[in-house]
């Protein structure tokens, strides 16, 4: 029942043959990949604007346009950077790859490390913006917004385990009638405003917002650049991801990039230019920039509606952004070893799924503890991914410096640029935001690093001790028998017992049945009925007073395992029964689960299941003894 629900839910399982279906042409890896960047203007000139208006008021208008400019400057150095990141390493990992490669495995995984948790933070930052957009039309919502965020962030979670071919082709509509809308908005809006030279309409907003009477600082524009960094975010998911893409998926993933840098310049260059012509007022709570902008142009008409529903849309696909970039991530370093092999996996349908969980269960967590505010989580946004594009730039220098391949001056050149520009705004951003949140992520990155390399470590202790050489090989000793004691602990007697005992008497003839009871009568009343059994199993039947269960069985089983010689094991066998209902496993078996994690820990014990199912042949016996 469980597994045909799972099924419907997530659907049927892949074949690993269908894996080549399960990639991106150029639509549909634009989709993906444009959903997290092109979506960040529904947001980034919100926070430049936030940072400039209460201070220098109507003067905010005109830095919008500048710092916006450098901002775009900053996006076209990446984007010709990223290209070329693609051209070197085609087979996906990015910055990770390309710093593990030329910089040595520690910068690799501060630049991991940084990924991922920025891909952590868009699924929160874009799932908390979706439903402030939603919100914005919708006032009276906004007291479950918190609940409404980690409702949308499941379904994602869902939509994703169906697999990167279902998921794309159902993203891939409301990315692109985002799109469409936003540049429909801005060519319509600068057309009212340049050539019809209509007023636009102005929500109602306090006057007294734009009435700062500030200085402009350098530390003030540094501060707006470090807020609309937020834009650029996204642009790293295509190197990650080269290999999603279907053949040739370099030049898939060139195509892509240079698509999406055209898309971000447009619209994100395009919306900041209008705000400046509309001059809307960016208020805590209040209506968004995108909804005021959207208002000045359409009032309240079908397009104001269809902007607003568009932008919660994308802003909730940006997310997935995240869920194809973070499991990828996640494989490369998992076949590294720096994270749990359990990422290095794919799921039913051909998806990284323990990485989509894990994504989706931290950004869940971090909504609920930032109550799902923008504004809260922004401060904790493009830390680390400008940690990690400083790292892949000059990773890139060495890259074309050890390759000497026609035209590497100019690349390096490129790469070392860029280098140089992405540190200086990761100084700016780290330096701005500390005290508003940034602390969390510095503090974070070391951490998260050392449990990696710790990851690592245990695994390679491990594989040393078990790994044999050659010669131990020849010599090992498969021949070698043991003496088996086996232990049977019951609870009572009935089918799924007696036939533990069974299987335990064809495996030894050491077999030792066990019952711990916490009731004088039970305990009697189990002692007549064993002895109606024609057996030699030894019955050890003990009376509980404190009403302890488990831990005396184990205590009995280790005296039993301490006893035993070299050439003795101690083999445990636990009946239980399958009832083959869905809820069957929630309701029963439960003392057997904590009895195998417990008794596996010891040396000499070995744990063995011994399943009865339940079929509708079984016979309810009842007596008057029973």
């Amino acid at each position: 029942m469980l597994e045909k629900f799972m099924n419907v839910l997530i659907g049927e399982p892949l074949a690993n043959e269908q894996s080549a279906q399960e990639k991106y042409n150029v639509p549909f890896g634009l989709a993906i990949m444009a959903s997290d960047a092109v979506s960040s203007v529904a947001y980034a000139a919100e926070e430049i604007l936030l940072v400039l208006v209460p201070i220098i008021g109507a003067m905010a208008y005109s830095w919008l346009t500048w710092t916006s400019f450098m901002i775009v400057g900053l996006l076209l150095i990446l984007t010709i950077s990223y290209i070329q990141i693609i051209r070197a390493y085609p087979h996906g990992g990015g910055a990770y790859i390309v710093a593990k490669e030329n910089l040595g495995s520690k910068a690799a995984l501060i630049a991991g490390a940084a990924l991922l948790i920025d891909y952590i933070l868009t699924v929160a930052v874009s799932a908390s913006a979706s439903v402030a957009a939603i919100t914005s039309a919708f006032s009276e919502l906004n007291e479950h917004k918190v609940l409404i965020v980690i409702s949308l962030i499941i379904v994602l979670t869902i939509m994703n385990l169906r697999g990167i071919s279902e998921s794309s082709k159902i993203f891939s509509i409301p990315t692109y009638i985002f799109i469409i809308s936003m540049i429909f908005m801005i060519l319509y809006g600068l057309f009212k405003y340049l050539v019809l030279h209509i007023e636009p309409h102005q929500l109602v907003i306090d006057p007294e917002v734009t009435k700062g009477m500030g200085s402009l600082s350098i530390f003030l524009i540094m501060k707006a650049f470090a807020s609309g960094c937020s834009a650029l975010t996204g642009l790293e998911a295509v190197s990650n991801s080269v290999p999603n893409f279907k053949e040739p998926a370099q030049k898939n993933a060139k195509i892509v990039m240079v698509l999406l840098t055209g898309l971000i310049l447009f619209i994100f260059g395009g919306s900041s230019i209008l705000a400046r012509f509309y001059e809307v007022v960016p208020k805590d709570g209040g209506p968004t920039v995108i909804a005021q902008l959207a208002y000045g142009v359409f009032n309240y008409g079908p397009m104001f509606y269809v902007i607003q529903f568009s932008t919660a849309i994308i802003l909730l696909m940006a997310c997935n952004t995240a869920f194809t970039g973070f499991p990828m991530l996640m494989y490369v370093v998992g076949k590294d070893g720096y994270a749990p092999r359990q990422f290095t996996i794919k799921g039913k349908r051909l998806s990284f799924s323990a990485g989509i969980i894990a994504l989706s269960f931290v950004a869940c967590f971090l909504v609920v503890a930032f109550k799902a505010d923008v504004h809260l989580l922004i401060p904790l946004y493009s830390v680390g991914v400008f940690l990690s594009f400083t790292l892949a730039q000059s990773g890139m220098v060495i890259h074309w410096m050890k390759s000497k391949e026609a035209g590497w001056r100019s690349r390096a050149i490129i790469n070392g640029f860029g280098a140089f520009i992405t540190l200086v705004t990761t100084g700016v951003i780290v330096c701005v935001k500390f005290f508003l949140g940034a602390w969390i992520i510095i503090l974070a990155l070391p951490i998260v690093v050392y449990v990696m390399i710790s990851i690592h470590n245990h695994y390679d202790r491990v594989a040393c001790r078990l790994r044999l050489n050659n010669n131990s090989l020849k010599n090992y000793d498969l021949k070698v028998k043991f003496d088996h004691i086996v232990i049977v602990p019951l609870a009572s007697l009935n089918k799924a017992t007696l036939t533990a005992l069974q299987y335990a008497q064809s495996i030894s003839p050491h077999v030792i049945a066990i019952h711990i009871s916490t009731n004088k009568d039970a305990l009697e009343k189990l002692k007549a009925r064993w002895a109606l059994l024609d057996t030699d199993i030894i019955l050890v039947a003990k009376y509980s007073p404190y009403r302890a269960v488990v831990t005396p069985l184990i205590q009995y089983i280790n005296q039993i395992a301490d006893a035993t010689t070299d050439n003795e094991k101690v083999t445990v066998i636990l009946p239980e029964f399958e009832t083959h209902e869905w809820w069957g496993g929630v309701l029963h078996n439960h003392t057997g689960f904590f009895l195998r994690e417990t008794l596996l820990r010891k040396k000499k014990i070995n744990v063995s299941t011994c399943p009865y199912h339940l079929t509708e042949d079984d016979v309810c016996e009842l007596d008057n003894d029973n």
